[in-house]
């Protein structure tokens, strides 16, 4: 049996067990599908700047820093993100 075969066997078999459960996919437009991606990056961005912020000793760097995780959380308020 040829490979694709095989995972579209086993991926129908996984969306069945799914919808037997009651789980089903949510469709996101392109619109809600871009702010997820742009929800994500600005998360991973703030997640680093953290981080750095963490590692930091130099206090204007740490001035940089923390001014730029303000912006990102504005950001991502925007978005409807609570931390």
């Amino acid at each position: 049996m040829a490979r694709g075969w095989e995972s579209k066997s086993i991926q129908a078999q996984i969306e069945s067990a799914n919808e037997h459960r009651g789980i089903h996919k949510v469709r996101l437009s392109g619109e809600e599908l871009e702010r997820a991606h742009k929800r994500d990056s600005l998360l991973l961005h703030r997640t680093r700047v953290l981080h750095d912020l963490e590692k930091c000793t130099e206090e204007r760097y740490r001035k940089t820093l923390s001014a730029g995780l303000s912006y990102l959380e504005a950001q991502l308020a925007e978005l409807g993100w609570i931390p």
